[in-house]
């Protein structure tokens, strides 16, 4: 079993790059790469990497098939320059289950080079093996930032521990609109003490500012270390720009000087691509909505939930939308393609629950009970079509409501019974204030059968309310095991499938 945890000095080697054919030498005026290393989007032979360099330079790695770098293959990536705030990603191709890699930061002119940086992933599995996997959201949300102090997000050391396969970040990835104070009050008395930098002190409008989001949570040493260990599956919610954001939205919030939400969202998108490990040529229309196969037993429908949706209100126009007609007939045509045994939709909302937005409504459900209206429509239609073409084995899993449950639909409890009963997990937040339960809707038939959340709002990481899921399927396909686990990676609860 490969070591999930990377030294701290690790993460801060320097680093400058350039294309020659031999290394270059290492010198003390060498650029740093500034973040740690990243790994996503992996798919049978590849995986892709990520890297950010202090200044102007070329990213370059070596990839080996084992952790002493014996053997190596240079791959020279592309130029890290201040457009892409000196980010760059390379897809590396491997022979092996597991991928070695490290990074330099080699200058323009192929004079300096930085010490590596080290990281690595494994591609999925033969037929005959398991895999496991993990899912969460929700980061540095409602105050809470990074206390050092108090470890940081130690909850990703957690994660780590777990020996994951991959990790699906379930959006909320940064606060965007949630700035940091340099210390909270906690009831017993104590300090939380954030660290904080300028991007962190407002909301973010400038491009400049969304990029310091996504730098911000890099501070943390968990998280790196758990970044160049384990390869992330990304997307995104609302809170990479603002909260419960639509399209054509003008904000009312008197922190912001740019109200347009379009604008916000234009500039949220591109820091987005720019900072996570996310293959823009895996998705459909070049952001968020992908599938991603995982060996024979496993496939993710990465939806997005944010992009296509109508305005929020009342909820039930006849015409609602939280998908768009293309992305809710792509995920059927999806779903009824995968020859994957289990079948995970990869949903940034739940279905069932009560998400209000004020007086409107902010997920799928709308407070009505009966007939699906307004986005349930939507969703209801999805259903119908995957029993009408027997697609089996389908799991949800989510984030966003800032607590862990599970919940079994069945059409015998429900108001629209046109579909074949399934599960939603849900799991969160990773580091942000707990919240609910929310109530549950009835069009769907949902039964929570185990709920685990706070007794007050905005309850601080520091009362243990922070929650990852894990699903792991035996070798062979046959059994399917959810759990959801707490900010030590205790199992809070579990519960198995056959398919």
């Amino acid at each position: 079993m490969r070591s999930p945890r990377l030294d701290r000095r690790t993460f801060l080697r320097a680093a400058a790059l350039s294309g020659v054919a031999a290394p270059a030498l290492i010198r003390a005026d060498r650029p740093a790469l500034t973040h740690g290393v990243q790994s996503g989007d992996v798919v049978r032979g590849s995986g892709l990497v990520w890297a950010r360099a202090d200044r102007p330079a070329r990213m370059v790695v070596e990839v080996a098939e084992d952790p002493a770098f014996t053997h190596v293959r240079r791959v020279v990536g592309p130029l890290l320059t201040p457009d892409t705030d000196f980010t760059g990603k390379v897809r590396l191709h491997g022979a092996g289950r597991t991928v070695h890699y490290r990074v330099t930061a080699e200058d323009l002119d192929g004079r300096v080079a930085s010490e590596p940086v080290t990281g690595s992933f494994r591609t999925p599995p033969g037929r005959g093996e398991g895999v496991r996997f993990l899912w969460s959201g929700d980061v540095v949300g409602q105050g809470w930032g990074i206390d050092r102090d108090r470890g940081g997000m130690r909850i990703f050391r957690a994660m780590a521990e777990r020996d994951p396969d991959f990790f699906l970040y379930s959006g909320d990835t940064v606060y965007a609109d949630g700035p940091l104070t340099e210390t909270v009050a906690l009831p017993d008395a104590s300090m939380w003490r954030n660290l904080v930098t300028p991007e962190k002190l407002k909301v973010a409008e400038t491009l400049a500012e969304f990029r310091g989001q996504y730098a911000y949570n890099l501070l943390d040493d968990n998280l790196r270390a758990f970044a160049a260990a384990v390869p992330q599956v990304n997307q995104w919610d609302d809170h990479e720009v603002t909260n419960n954001w639509y399209p054509g939205e003008v904000l009312a919030d008197d922190r912001y000087t740019e109200k347009r939400v379009d604008v916000l969202a234009e500039r949220a998108f591109r820091a987005y691509h720019e900072w996570v490990p996310l293959d823009p040529r895996r998705a459909l229309d070049g952001r968020v909505h992908r599938r991603m196969p995982y060996g024979a037993h496993v496939e993710l429908f990465v939806i997005d939930m944010r992009t296509y949706r109508d305005a929020n209100g009342v909820n039930t126009d006849p015409q609602g939308r939280i998908l768009g007609e293309r992305q809710a007939r792509w995920l059927v045509d999806a779903l009824a393609s995968s020859q994957a045994t289990w079948k995970f939709v990869a949903a940034d909302m739940p279905i069932g629950l009560h998400v209000p937005d004020g007086t409107a409504w902010e997920a799928v459900a709308n407070g009505v009970a009966g007939p699906p209206s307004g986005r349930e429509a939507e969703l209801a239609w999805v259903l119908s079509e995957l029993r009408r073409r027997h697609v089996r084995n389908v799991v949800w899993l989510t984030a966003d409501v800032h607590y862990t449950a599970a919940h079994h639909y069945a059409p015998e409890r429900a108001a629209f019974t046109e579909f074949d009963p399934f599960w939603e997990f849900v799991s969160g937040p990773l580091h942000a204030g707990a919240f609910g339960p929310n109530p549950l809707d009835p069009t769907f038939g949902p039964e929570a059968v185990f709920v685990h959340a706070p007794p007050a709002p905005n309850t601080s990481p520091a009362e243990g309310y922070q929650h990852f899921g894990e699903v792991e399927v035996a070798p062979g396909g046959g059994e399917m095991r959810v759990a959801l686990r707490g900010p030590d990676g205790g199992e809070l609860w579990s519960t198995v499938l056959q398919s």
